[in-house]
């Protein structure tokens, strides 16, 4: 007797994607691609870069495949040698040490970074206790802490700052790092005013626009959707608060490098996907999670533009003057 075959299960299809508007690429990630891209360009391989040039793996491994050279530390360039500096900066050690070695220098440091350095070295000259609001270990804390080390003192928490003690209470001051969580960066100053009345802090807000803006689009994101996926490696600081803010505002959210990594129990349930990506992570990463879902069967692919972008920071003087001269 003949037995009727069982049908097979589609795997499960959200009924609707939302991309989040503004995400990926910032300013600043772009200008430092495209100073690697550039120095390759104009000098050839090999080109050095001190640190990931931004934190996403697929775009250092395209970098890789077209010559550059990726190191922990300068002294690691042979002598003599091009060496690009990432998008987050390095202390006035690094560069001494790099002018000390003959090291050809291409300073990829974000302008907005290049801001709240410049506003350590004017409060430390002023003698302040610095309190720079960051996370430990993250090359840009690193790089602005290196700017004065005897004046600064870093705090990550509400924690954090209840249990800090300075010389003079009178005589202190805050910078935040770059890419932060918007909501917690707030509770944390507005702590370090409680606690220290006479606290002053920069002109305008050390946390970038891009960061302000992708967040906020996740907020909304966030409300009109089951699931929040972002894409974006896991030492992307921008990316994690990305994830932290949609969860914050009710939904499951999951970071993932690329379409591969999701998970099928995730969309158990999804009717609505939101998908963004942090500011180190190209449009490509996108694309791919967007056709990941048609493929299953997904139409409704609608975009939620919170904020519109029109930032843009001019490459290296390294490099403009080197294609001047080319020109």
């Amino acid at each position: 007797m003949a037995t009727t075959p069982l049908p097979v299960a589609r795997p499960a299809a959200p009924e609707r994607l939302l991309l989040a508007a503004p995400r990926g690429y910032c300013a600043g990630v772009d200008r430092a691609v495209q100073t690697v891209e550039r120095a390759l360009d104009l000098y050839g391989a090999p080109i050095y870069v001190r640190k990931e040039i931004v934190h996403n793996k697929h775009v250092v491994e395209q970098l890789r495949e077209r010559g550059a050279i990726f190191v922990e530390e300068e002294d690691e360039v042979p002598e003599g040698e091009t060496v690009v500096f990432s998008a987050h900066g390095v202390s006035p050690a690094v560069h001494a040490n790099s002018s000390e070695r003959g090291l050809v220098t291409i300073d990829a440091t974000c302008p907005l970074v290049t801001k709240v350095h410049v506003e350590a070295k004017k409060f430390a000259e002023q003698g302040y206790t610095i309190v720079l609001v960051g996370h430990s270990g993250h090359e840009e804390v690193e790089g602005t802490m290196g700017e004065a080390p005897g004046n600064m003192v870093l705090v990550e928490s509400e924690a954090d700052v209840d249990r800090l003690v300075v010389e003079d209470p009178e005589r202190i001051s805050y910078l935040t790092q770059t890419a932060l969580s918007v909501d917690e960066t707030s509770r944390i100053i507005a702590r370090l005013r409680e606690r220290f009345p006479a606290i002053t802090g920069p002109r305008t807000d050390d946390i970038c626009y891009a960061t302000t803006n992708r967040q906020a689009a996740v907020r909304q994101l966030a409300r009109e959707c089951d699931l929040v996926l972002v894409i974006g490696s896991s030492n992307s600081s921008n990316s994690q608060r990305l994830v932290e803010v949609a969860r914050d505002y009710g939904a499951d959210s999951y970071l993932i490098d690329n379409e591969r990594q999701v998970r099928e129990d995730w969309l158990d349930g999804a009717r609505t996907v939101g998908i963004t990506s942090g500011a180190s992570a190209p449009e490509e990463l996108v694309r791919r999670l967007v056709d990941f879902f048609r493929a299953r069967g997904t139409e409704d692919v609608a975009e939620l533009e919170v904020i519109q972008e029109d930032v843009r920071f001019m490459l290296p003087k390294e490099i403009r003057r080197e294609l001047a001269a080319r020109a």
